[in-house]
């Protein structure tokens, strides 16, 4: 009787705890994963809404870069991290990509990972180095034409947006440009100015400032609409290749068995980040949009997203990535 007893008071506790920590959480500091290098556009929006949700929290919110295997290292820690809201991934569109560019993950992004919360829509903007020939897309198409092979692009790894949009424009316009990976905006930007690599599509927020110096050529928007930041800049889609439209977006997850209330708690603390108005300014300088939606809406966004870059990378022929 009393191992009966001893086994219902310890199942009865295991059904009450995720519910006590719910009511406890924070009681120690946050980590927010970063799957990319310091000093890019997914590092410097974690670093403000981090900020700001330290503030509200009243407990330290650490922001730790792990780059590499495009977003999936970070990804694969966060899902393997104990699921009491404590590690968090702000991560890209990359993650709803990998699914169907890797041959196998060592996560789950479907099951091993919850959706919290979309916190921006960030446009992507194809820049040269000032010294390349081309100043318009059709005399970079005609350029490459010219040259098949000889031009290369550079990119943050194999299937995320600003890989995947060069991809997308050399199967419209019929040419041959190749890829040189970095680890991060910071240091793909430094090559671009420094004449290391011609050309990349990269977040607008990143590249806007050396645009604005004249240290990188801006040549057109991926999205379906000119950017506010950049108005004069038309859209890939303007200069004929309408079929090529992408855009980026971070978001953030946890991992999978997270306390539903855990996770509510999250992203009401990320929306009231966002929502603050010197915020709303840093994320509008980044050319971006904040989102704040819910963990449901989240959720059914990610899974349309899987579905599309499905599609995708199949149409572009991206070898599967080991």
């Amino acid at each position: 009787m009393k191992t009966i007893i001893a086994a219902m008071t310890c199942a009865i506790g295991l059904m009450i705890a995720p519910t006590a920590d719910a009511q406890t959480y924070p009681d120690r500091p946050i980590k927010v994963v970063v799957p990319f290098a310091p000093g890019g556009a997914v590092d410097s929006l974690a670093r403000i809404v981090s900020a700001k949700m330290q503030e509200s929290m009243k407990q330290p919110v650490i922001v730790e870069n792990r780059p590499g295997a495009g977003g999936n290292i970070a990804a694969d820690a966060v899902a393997k991290s104990p699921p009491d809201g404590t590690t968090i991934l702000l991560t890209t569109v990359g993650h709803a990509i990998s699914p169907s560019l890797y041959k196998k993950l060592a996560y789950d992004p479907v099951n091993d990972l919850a959706p919290v919360t979309q916190v921006i829509n960030a446009s992507l903007l194809l820049v040269t180095n000032p010294k390349f020939p081309a100043k318009t897309l059709d005399e970079l198409v005609q350029l490459a034409r010219a040259k098949p092979g000889a031009l290369n692009y550079g990119s943050t790894g194999i299937g995320n947006p600003l890989h995947l949009t060069m991809e997308m424009l050399k199967v419209a316009a019929k040419i041959d440009i190749q890829m040189v990976p970095f680890r991060g905006d910071a240091p793909l930007n430094q090559a671009l100015v420094q004449g290391d690599v011609e050309m990349a599509v990269s977040p607008l927020g990143t590249a806007a400032p050396q645009v604005e110096a004249g240290t990188l050529r801006a040549i057109a928007v991926t999205g379906a609409k000119r950017s506010p930041l950049m108005p004069n800049v038309p859209t890939i889609a303007e200069q004929g290749y309408p079929n090529v439209l992408t855009d980026s977006w971070q978001g953030m997850f946890v991992a999978a068995k997270t306390p539903q209330p855990i996770i509510e708690r999250i992203h009401q603390e990320v929306l009231k980040a966002i929502q603050d108005p010197d915020v709303i300014k840093r994320i509008a300088g980044f050319g971006s949009e904040p989102v704040g939606s819910t963990p449901a809406q989240f959720g059914a966004f990610v899974k349309a997203e899987m579905e599309k870059y499905a599609r995708l990378v199949a149409d572009t022929k991206v070898p599967p990535q080991d």
